[in-house]
């Protein structure tokens, strides 16, 4: 546990944490494994803020698990941890065959420390206290080292494409404007392309909330996407699956 430096980083950047809702970034969905709770909760606060899903696991074993078990487009891993240190967690997932870029967080800022981290599996080292705007940047970067080819950074289905960089969706070469929420909402249903999406996890991928699943919010969002992309167009691509969930497809 490193206490001593995050409440600087928290309190000298209210004003990054402001502007993070404004940051333009892909879509994402990151660990953060840390053990100080209220250095936590201003991450992932300020990580939601810029659009970005988050998790969190509060010591390097439960850490370990989701990290094993879960897909993550980048995981920021604190160095010191209870029950298993930040190192051993990387090295680990490493040997379990997980490549999601990490980004490690240290008070051990030494040219050594930071060598032993990279060569323990870590992708960039962050001393503290830190920016959030230089992590916000930094897990930016890394997110899209780890996307680079172009197929992963545009989906597509049928004649509809969204570009996950600069948030353009077009359908049949033409544009179509979305609300952030619902941009959020479409990417995840092109990346399950083909398969059942259940209204809990657009819940929790979507809306990052964990309550009651038969709230209308998501009816809402799906009737206004569907309008929005459908509109115009002969051949219908967003189905609803009764008792299930929804699913986007192309019948050829």
């Amino acid at each position: 546990m490193e206490t001593s430096v995050h409440y600087s980083a928290a309190t000298a950047n209210s004003d990054s944490a402001k502007n993070a809702a404004d940051a333009i970034v892909p879509h994402m969905k990151i660990l953060v494994i840390e053990d100080d709770l209220e250095a936590a909760a201003y991450m992932t606060k300020a990580f939601r803020e810029a659009g970005i899903v988050v998790d969190h696991a509060s010591d390097g074993e439960s850490g370990l698990f989701m990290g094993t078990e879960n897909a993550y487009d980048v995981m920021v891993i604190d160095r010191m941890l209870p029950r298993r240190d930040g190192l051993s967690v990387i090295s680990e997932l490493r040997k379990r065959g997980v490549n999601a870029p990490v980004l490690i967080l240290s008070a051990l800022g030494q040219v050594d420390d930071r060598v032993t981290g990279l060569r323990a599996g870590g992708d960039d080292y962050l001393p503290k206290p830190y920016a959030f705007s230089e992590l916000l940047a930094r897990v930016e970067v890394l997110g899209r080292r780890k996307g680079a080819p172009e197929q992963d950074m545009i989906y597509r289905v049928g004649d509809l494409e969204l570009d996950r960089l600069s948030h353009e969706v077009k359908r049949a070469g033409k544009d179509v404007l979305l609300q952030p929420r619902e941009f959020r909402l479409l990417e995840y249903l092109m990346k399950n392309a083909g398969q059942v999406v259940t209204r809990t996890m657009l819940l929790e991928n979507v809306w990052d909330y964990h309550f009651d699943p038969q709230t209308n919010v998501i009816d809402v969002h799906v009737s206004r996407l569907r309008s929005k992309i459908e509109k115009d167009f002969d051949k219908p691509l967003l189905k609803t699956i009764r008792g299930a969930g929804y699913m986007i497809k192309d019948e050829g």
